[in-house]
């Protein structure tokens, strides 16, 4: 086991994987000559050369459309986007080409390419580039979204889409690139469509995802302070989504609390709660909480953008509301 940063986990599964497999290759601004904004694609011009690392002009239609062509002629391409504020640019792309291909070719072509960059609120980025747009792509049939918060996950999650035959779309998060943890030196995967649960509890479920893993876990820390025996399911994969493992946790502990970075308004984290709501009825024990940003554009100003979002505190909260403690 090494100890490392996610940047430097998603670094080596790019490297492995375009050392793997002469078709995949790397695309975005700054991927090349600077390294990558977040420095994800550090050296890997060096090693591979132009030609399978692609510094693109800032055209993110321009530049995905490419991706998906060279995809359904069998390369594999990785497409950077330097924040998923900038992907809104390439939607029709993704949504009307990457994800229907297979179906309105009938299934004689696949696309096999990654989506991936930072998504979600950072700091002192107010509402242009603060956003948390997930929900978009999951809505999307055909697409597959997965997200990480871990050194160890980002590097399996990464390596099991880039061999993916179908879109996948995968969540990053600037402020979380340098969390470091352990990564085994061994070869793995870790596949799409599997949570991880992140601690063990049996009163109250906190389902999340990404970069607020780590927040809930803080959460449940203070719970326990409390003599609240909190689980963290961390869904790591939005679509394919792991309802067993959401199911077998709120079977446990009866109780659930959704936290999500998104905006509420049909929200995916709105979805999930509604899917425990409805498959899990008999065993809740009280409604579902759902813990998300607020439904405003996001403020400049460092101390309205962190009461825009969710915190350990609204968590707390969410979780005391449905153990009755308040």
């Amino acid at each position: 086991m090494a100890e490392i940063s996610i940047r430097d986990a998603l670094n080596q599964a790019l490297d492995e994987e375009m050392a793997r497999d002469e078709r995949v290759f790397v695309l975005g601004e700054e991927v090349g000559e600077y390294n990558g904004a977040y420095k994800v694609t550090r050296g890997l011009l060096d090693k591979y050369g132009a030609p399978r690392v692609l510094d693109t002009p800032i055209a993110e239609l321009g530049f995905t459309g490419l991706a998906v062509g060279a995809a359904t002629v069998g390369l594999r391409p990785v497409v950077e986007w330097m924040t998923f504020n900038f992907s809104l640019l390439a939607l029709d792309q993704v949504v009307n080409n990457a994800a229907k291909m297979r179906h309105m070719s009938g299934g004689q072509l696949s696309v096999p390419i990654v989506f991936r960059g930072p998504n979600g609120p950072a700091e002192y980025l107010s509402s242009q580039h603060s956003q948390a747009l997930q929900t978009l792509y999951v809505h999307v049939p055909g697409l597959k979204v997965a997200s990480y918060a871990t050194p160890y996950d980002a590097k399996g999650i990464l390596k099991s889409a880039i061999r993916d035959d179908n879109p996948v779309v995968l969540l990053e998060s600037e402020l979380a690139y340098a969390w470091t943890g352990e990564v085994p030196d061994e070869e793995y995967t870790i596949p799409l469509g599997k949570a991880d649960v992140k601690r063990e509890g049996g009163e109250v479920t906190l389902i999340t995802y990404s970069k607020p893993v780590r927040m809930v876990l803080e959460a449940a820390a203070e719970l326990e302070k409390l003599g609240v025996d909190a689980e963290v399911i961390d869904l790591r994969s939005l679509r394919p989504l792991d309802e067993d493992a959401i199911y077998a946790s709120v079977r446990k502990t009866n109780r659930a609390v959704v936290v999500d970075e998104a905006w509420p308004v049909a929200s995916f984290g709105s979805h999930v709660a509604w899917l425990i709501s409805r498959n899990c009825f008999d065993m809740l024990d009280a409604q579902v909480e759902l813990v998300s940003s607020e439904d405003v554009p996001m403020p400049y100003n460092h101390r309205l953008e962190l009461a825009a979002q969710p915190s350990v505190e609204k968590i707390v909260a969410a979780a005391k509301r449905v153990l009755y403690m308040e």
